[in-house]
């Protein structure tokens, strides 16, 4: 394969792995919602969603290690943990959902079969896929994701032009901070820092060596699935917003996807909304498998039978909770979202930025800070939000769940006018 062709290719894998359950069912929602505001969404969607994620990726091209090293300079424990709980949250939260969201719009419309039985038949060939780790980049690139971009950009262009002309007011107080936080439950930071370490180890699989040419060809890649994920996310947000009039207010996400595609695709729009739903889905849960098997076959001393087990129980986890309800496990992944999203942006932005303003006092000091600020925001999806009125009343953005910005912003530069000897 060509120099060119093989940069498209990992930038189309890379597309296809990120663009998985919330990708699809959150950006038309939000259009609905935000209506005549779409735009302000999108730039906060866009930053959440699309920004980070494709920085975390610049970050692998740089680092060309694994997720711990996102985190050692802070120190090899905390890193470790982080890991840990990364993984457990991905495979937990993410792949499972990509199940059901594949079960409620892919299957249950057709058949008459259980959750359980389609997440049973998903995950068994999301492991295989997983087990055939050297070939993942070429399946997903050159065949799975040309058709998931093909149905969506029919259904985005015929949207443009066949909406009904009227636009339902805007139902968000704050439109950016609105997009800004919903793009946290796409959980593309999180997989930007488990897809980059695949993307590596794929290339190392091809016979790729050299640290230049690896570090070229991932950071292309990550700006073709950048532009990929910007196109595609602008556009079904500007189509929930043209066809904002056609729903009911308390719609669901599964039903305003669902509706939008039927308005756009006539009678076929649910064939082929099952199709995309289904490669979408299933690209998403190879990578967060393979990641984490990934993962752990390295601390195992690349024990292959310790990446098939891992694959294997990542399988079993995502067919259990994958056989409920799609809004379910939306709710449950809220805290957790809470808890580990603000980490993972500041790592991922330490990780990007030059060498001389990320010593290890930085890392530790701006990773502390975010920690600390960001409980209350995890808290308030625990406890009664009124409990923690007087804690939020004297942090800044807090109100919008963003308490954790400002100070880590701070102790940033602060940490930075410290004299080098001192970092």
């Amino acid at each position: 394969m060509n120099k060119t062709k093989e940069i498209w290719v990992a930038g189309f894998a890379l597309f296809s792995l990120f663009f998985g359950a919330g990708n699809l069912i959150l950006p038309t929602s939000l259009g609905v919602k935000a209506g005549p505001d779409w735009w302000i969404v999108v730039l906060g969607f866009v930053l959440t969603a699309i920004v980070i994620p494709v920085l975390a990726i610049f970050a692998h091209a740089r680092l060309q290690g694994t997720l711990y090293d996102f985190g050692k300079k802070v120190s090899p424990l905390f890193s470790t943990i982080y890991c840990i709980l990364i993984y457990i949250i991905a495979i937990a939260i993410p792949s499972p959902r990509t199940a059901a969201v594949t079960h409620e719009i892919a299957i249950q419309p057709f058949f008459n079969s259980s959750a359980l039985v389609t997440s049973i038949i998903y995950f068994v060939l999301v492991f295989l896929f997983a087990v055939n780790r050297s070939k993942i980049i070429s399946l997903i690139g050159e065949f799975l994701t040309p058709i998931i971009v093909t149905i969506l950009l029919a259904t985005i262009g015929i949207a443009f032009f066949t909406s009904p002309g009227s636009i339902t007011p805007s139902g968000f107080k704050h439109p950016f901070v609105d997009g800004l936080l919903e793009g946290y439950q796409t959980f593309d930071a999180i997989a930007g820092v488990i897809l980059g370490a695949v993307i590596i180890i794929s290339l190392n699989l091809r016979g790729h060596t050299t640290f230049d040419a690896k570090k070229e060809l991932i950071t292309k890649a990550g700006i073709i699935a950048g532009a990929g994920l910007l196109l595609i996310y602008g556009g079904l947000i500007l189509s929930g917003s043209l066809f904002s009039s056609t729903f009911a207010e308390n719609a669901t996400r599964i039903e305003i996807l669902s509706g939008l595609s039927s308005q756009t695709l006539g009678h076929l729009g649910a064939t082929f909304l099952s199709v995309l739903v289904a490669l979408a889905c299933f690209t998403t849960a190879i990578g967060i498998i393979t990641g984490t098997a990934d993962y752990v076959r390295g601390i195992c001393n690349n024990s292959n039978i310790a990446y098939t087990i891992t694959a294997l129980v990542c399988a079993l986890i995502g067919i259990v909770v994958g056989s409920n309800d799609v809004g379910f496990i939306i709710d449950v992944a809220v805290p957790a979202l809470m808890f580990v999203y603000p980490i993972t942006i500041v790592l991922i932005l330490l990780n990007v930025v030059p060498e001389k303003y990320a010593s290890k006092l930085v890392f530790r000091g701006v990773v502390i800070v975010t920690f600390i600020f960001s409980i209350p925001d995890f808290l308030g999806f625990i406890i009664p939000r009124e409990n923690l009125t007087g804690i939020k009343s004297f942090i800044p953005l807090a109100e919008h769940s963003l308490g954790w910005v400002l100070p880590a912003l701070l102790v940033f530069v602060l940490l930075n006018l410290i004299p080098n000897k001192t970092n």
